[in-house]
């Protein structure tokens, strides 16, 4: 139920509290959802009190208590789940998909970079979406974000070398990453901290609905058309999704109507002015220098080769140099004020460990049923169901679990003891010989993490101040963006040394000469078709070997899991109701 707050004036603004955004009062209207001074603007931006041009905002804003009903807010969310939809759905045809892609370009030992540009495009950019929704409004930037990523899925719908699908895939993730952050914002700007854990469930739901649909949707395609289309698909789908934004998000300029040309463009200096362009671009270099050693380290050079340890250095470096730049900042892209909160620092690696070890096993059931049991591109596809509906249905007992106890700290250590358990149970049954009753293991790896999806944005948004939302959201998609790229390319590397090992020591013991043995290695990591059309004795071995390799790559999703429980018991519950 709304509070009544003290007439503050003829604006009737409704004042926020620390853990409501948005939540203002209304005369004897319950279902009713006002902005605030710190809120989300008539245009889409939001305003902190006692910034310098308050003066200037209230000329335009003068209707920052204008309310928002809750049909109004189910309206917004339900335009921006079209782009969520889009997203996620594209993610699962990625995944489903990445094989033959590749394949068709003879270059599949390069399939993981398919999924790894796109997390790296979107993690170099994930930070600046949040503050610069901040500056220009919400509105600007989620259709910003629209176009960037209907531009790249048409470049890798229209593609002719596997590095321009790549380049398309780099467009298409700077896009995504603001489609997915600004929706969280959003939802935090409308609606009373209870009420987020809901609509993030349904957020969730439609998310998982895209990925269950992506995968089987893209191999269908993939078989009976052509993977292409998988991707051209998505640009009218997302072009719609454009025009709806734009009628139905609040307006998207800060420049009040009233003032001359000149006073408009002092004021869009003003704003430009107070982009953190020094530390996006360190934070950007910082990222990439992290993430490029652990997608080539181990595959393509040695992890003692000095590019991959002159890389891990350079991030260090670089990581040391944005501190000291955003310390100097008077609006830091990134506020280290966040990390002063050990809760908000556990929240980031408990999500981060857990989207490196389900994208190390969604990236890897695909094709082992393609291995081990020939199966199409739809039928490989499909087998990532039970993982997509586990985590619908975990994220939607979540919301509501949240909205009715106030607690989430045993719905994380939930969560993470759920996923380990799916990922022991792929380490103890998944030999090459799977039926379809033991298919389902990968479910609870799904519902741990859709509970923790929910649980974890709660425990954020609990302990960081409400001036900095946006931003620790932005970096939220961020830290599991990053660990969305190691955990793949940490998997694929340990997949693909523990292939090329395993496969050379069977082959040896065949008989087969070096010169054979480096033409079957070769074969069999680069062409899934050369692994179906395999017979007898080198079948069975390239089959094993590839079962060894997916059997360290789970171990590697259960050691995540089990160190983001250890984690998970060292955070603090905080009741809801206390704020």
């Amino acid at each position: 139920m709304t509070r009544r707050l003290p007439d503050r004036g003829s604006a009737d603004v409704a004042e926020p509290t620390e853990r409501e955004p948005l939540l203002g009062s209304s005369d004897g209207d319950n279902d009713s959802i006002s902005t605030a001074s710190t809120a989300i603007n008539r245009n889409g931006t939001v305003k902190s009190t006692g910034e310098e041009e308050a003066s200037l905002s209230s000329q335009t804003n003068g209707e920052a208590g204008k309310e928002f009903g809750r049909s109004h807010v189910a309206r917004i969310i339900s335009v921006l789940l079209i782009g969520i939809f889009v997203a996620h759905t594209d993610g699962s045809i990625l995944l489903a998909t990445h094989p033959i892609i590749a394949s068709e370009f003879n270059q599949l030992t390069y399939s993981s970079w398919l999924i790894t540009s796109f997390a790296l495009a979107s993690a170099a950019t994930q930070t600046l979406y949040g503050k610069l929704s901040d500056i220009y409004g919400r509105k600007p930037l989620v259709l910003t974000a629209y176009v960037i990523f209907a531009v790249g899925c048409a470049i890798v719908g229209m593609g002719q070398t596997m590095w321009q699908v790549v380049l398309g895939r780099i467009i298409s993730g700077a896009g995504a990453s603001g489609m997915a952050a600004l929706v969280s914002v959003l939802i935090t700007d409308l609606l009373p901290i209870r009420d987020v854990a809901q609509w993030r469930a349904y957020v969730n739901l439609v998310a998982t609905f895209g990925r269950s649909v992506g995968g089987p949707l893209g191999g269908w395609l993939a078989d009976m058309i052509g993977w292409r289309w998988s991707f051209l698909g998505q640009v009218p789908i997302i072009t719609v999704a454009i025009v709806l934004c734009a009628a139905y998000l609040p307006g998207g300029t800060n420049d009040p109507e009233d003032l001359s040309d000149s006073a408009i463009l002092v004021t869009k200096k003003s704003k430009f002015s107070r982009i953190d362009f020094k530390g996006s671009f360190i934070f950007a270099l910082t990222v990439l220098a992290l993430l490029l050693p652990t997608e080539i380290g181990g595959v393509r050079l040695p992890w003692s080769h000095p590019i991959i340890v002159g890389l891990f250095a350079l991030s260090l470096v670089l990581l040391f140099l944005f501190i000291e730049v955003e310390k100097r900042q008077e609006e830091p892209i990134l506020p280290l004020e966040i990390f002063h909160k050990r809760d908000a620092v556990l929240s980031f690696l408990i999500a981060g460990l857990q989207t490196a070890a389900q994208l190390a096993l969604m990236f890897s059931v695909p094709l082992y049923f393609q291995v081990t049991a020939r199966a199409s591109n739809t039928v490989a596809g499909a087998h990532l169901v039970p993982a997509v509906v586990g985590n619908a249905v975990g994220g939607i007992l979540s919301g509501f679990f949240i909205k009715r106890s106030g607690r989430y700290k045993s719905l994380i250590i939930a969560a993470v003891t759920s996923s380990s358990i799916g990922y022991l149970l792929l380490m103890l049954r998944w030999h090459g010989n799977t039926n379809w009753l033991e298919s389902l293991y990968i479910a609870p790896g799904g519902f741990g993490s859709g509970i923790a999806q929910s649980a974890l944005f709660i425990s954020l948004q609990v302990v960081v101040d409400p001036a900095h939302i946006a931003p620790a959201i932005s970096f939220m998609y961020l830290s599991t963006g990053v660990w969305y790229t190691m955990g793949l390319a940490v998997s694929n590397a340990i997949m693909q040394t523990n292939l090329r090992w395993g496969l050379a020591r069977r082959l040896l013991e065949l008989g087969l000469s070096t010169e054979e043995i480096q033409k079957v290695i070769s074969s069999a990591i680069s062409d899934l078709e050369f692994v179906g059309r395999s017979t007898g004795a080198i079948r069975e071995a390239i089959v094993e070997a590839y079962v060894d390799g997916f059997w360290w790559t789970h171990s590697f999703s259960f050691l995540c899991s089990t160190t983001a429980f250890v984690l998970a018991l060292l955070l603090k519950q905080r009741r809801l109701d206390s704020h």
